[in-house]
């Protein structure tokens, strides 16, 4: 991966220079950033590719990149990329959950849950299950009218263990800044693959199933009571709003600045899992009845996509254009896809259409 900003100059790389594969040497990285030592992809809610803003939404929605709302029976929301920002931080966009229909009194099994998975080779560098398992900080700024305690919660999906740590808004309707750390865990290795291993959720609301106990501010093995004790409704007023921006994970026990990368690059790390394009073009030679054609995708994907059509497709016919459902569109690998179309008329010139892939986790 090249150096992100202006190339340092003739300085050579040595071993002190990295620890755990992160480049420390200053001379080395972006003023005083580390490159990528970020975990979490988008954290600075700048790409949304599916769209900017969604509204009815009651079950599991993408709305801003690798970002997912999880409403299990409670309440309907909006979700949106919002202008709304800490003043004199950086940032352009957060993400913005708003409640459309309240739930005052949720039932036992009741959630509500902003999250984003990792995948387990991203995280190798943490030694998770090993004794030399590295602590990890999350940072964030968050906003919103409904005060009180709220979790911030790690889950190891291959090892089905978890730990929780709660935060306050202090004040309605203010920017606050939050800092948790989380102790390493020295029990079960992630996986070192392309598969979802570690969850990063927000609590936003939940049910008696999930309150009941005792929160589990070290690591244990998932014991449902103790994820969320002592969090606050969002869903109990179409008045209550949540915000939030600037989201960071990474190794150690002390938040750094947010590390902001180029758009390019930004966008680059969410098309890994999703992406999409409104217009496709191809000017190709064919003739007959049946099309074939193949067109990259614009990055390697995590894994094989599921491929949508998204709008019309039309191809040229005797001197016009003509519509045409695709008979077949899928991925032929986590480089590039296939467009199928058949029983066409004189099928000749090219064909254009949109299309999306989703490898999300």
């Amino acid at each position: 991966m090249p150096f992100i900003g202006n190339q340092p100059s003739a300085i050579p790389l040595t071993s002190s220079d990295l620890v755990d594969g992160i480049v420390t040497n200053p001379k080395l990285s972006t003023g005083s950033q580390q490159n990528f030592r970020n975990a979490i992809i988008n954290g600075d809610m700048s790409q949304s590719q599916r769209s900017t803003s969604t509204s009815s939404i009651t079950s599991s929605s993408f709305v801003l990149d690798r970002w997912n709302i999880i409403p299990l029976s409670l309440g309907t929301w909006t979700n949106s990329q919002s202008t709304d920002v800490p003043t004199g931080q950086g940032f352009a966009s957060s993400f913005k959950v708003d409640c459309t229909t309240a739930d005052a009194s949720p039932a036992a099994g009741d959630l509500l849950i902003v999250r984003q998975k990792i995948e387990g080779q991203n995280l190798q560098y943490l030694k998770k299950g090993t004794a030399n398992a590295k602590s990890t900080t999350l940072s964030f700024w968050v906003k919103s009218n409904k005060t009180g305690t709220y979790i911030a919660e790690l889950v190891d999906n291959d090892n089905a263990r978890t730990i929780s740590k709660s935060y306050t808004i202090n004040s309605a309707n203010t920017w606050e800044k939050k800092s948790l750390t989380y102790a390493g865990d020295t029990t079960g290795a992630l996986d070192n693959d392309n598969a979802l291993s570690f969850i990063v959720g927000f609590w936003l609301g939940a049910g008696t199933t999930y309150t009941s106990g005792t929160l589990a501010t070290s690591w244990e093995n998932i014991t449902s009571a103790n994820r969320a004790v002592g969090q606050v409704n969002l869903a109990d007023s179409t008045s209550n709003e949540w915000y939030v921006t600037g989201v960071q994970l990474e190794a150690g026990e002390v938040a750094s600045d947010f590390e902001f990368l180029p758009v390019d690059v930004n966008l680059q790390r969410c098309q890994r899992y999703f992406t999409t394009n409104d217009v496709d073009t191809d000017y190709g030679a064919n003739a007959g009845a049946t099309l074939y054609r193949c067109y990259p995708l614009p990055v390697q994907m995590r894994a094989f996509p599921t491929m949508a059509n998204v709008s019309q497709w039309r191809y040229f016919s005797g001197g016009a254009g003509a519509n045409f459902t695709p008979s077949l569109i899928q991925s032929a690998s986590t480089l590039f896809f296939e467009v199928r179309g058949t029983s066409l008329t004189n099928c000749r010139g090219f064909i254009y259409g949109g299309w999306s892939a989703d490898a999300e986790l």
